[in-house]
């Protein structure tokens, strides 16, 4: 099969599936997206080829966007490998793709809080998975522990660590977050 002809199937995969999953037959998708049945059928079976203008209201029907409908389904290696900074003792998982409004990465600290308090635009949010972060904002010390949370302004001058061990942490990082924190990948 062709490429073409692979990107084929699965956006009639995709939209198969995702009419399933939301327990719709034909007929209701074929109301919400103002295409008949049998046309949505045979774009389902791969007895019609699919127009870019029938597309457009099958995805929106569909609660989707037409990029997320006919992306490439090439996504060879599916693991998030960790990038190690043992000279800023922090160990990074980028959880979100290139792009993407924010970022989204695990981390795991086993540095001592930094001296170094800095600002940049922006929040930062994260979730504590394991252990204890220590979090300093400006002239506050605060401990986050497993299963809490903090949200804060980044221009208050800042920086987190670990007094002891090793913690984990989710964290969600606007642009420049992502440029402070995790720093060159």
């Amino acid at each position: 099969m062709t490429q073409d002809g692979d990107l084929d199937a699965l956006v009639r995969q995709r939209i198969r599936g995702l009419r399933v999953a939301r327990g719709w037959s034909l007929d209701e998708l074929a109301a919400r997206s103002y295409l008949s049945p049998s046309t949505l059928s045979r774009i389902e079976t791969g007895h019609r080829r699919i127009a870019l203008d029938q597309l457009a209201p099958i995805a929106r029907a569909l609660g989707t966007t037409l990029d997320q409908l006919v992306e490439s389904g090439r996504d060879e290696d599916v693991v998030i490998r960790p990038h190690c900074d043992d000279a800023r003792g922090i160990t990074t998982w980028l959880l979100s793709r290139e792009g993407a409004p924010a970022t989204v990465a695990k981390l795991r600290v086993t540095r001592p809080v930094p001296a170094e308090l800095r600002v940049h635009p922006g929040r930062d949010w994260f979730t504590v998975l394991s252990g204890t972060v220590v979090l300093r904002l400006a002239e506050r010390t605060i401990l986050v522990r497993e299963g809490e949370a903090a949200e804060f302004s980044t221009m208050v001058p800042h920086a987190f660590g670990v007094t002891s061990g090793a913690a984990e942490i989710l964290c969600i990082l606007d642009h420049e977050g992502e440029r402070t924190h995790l720093g060159p990948a």
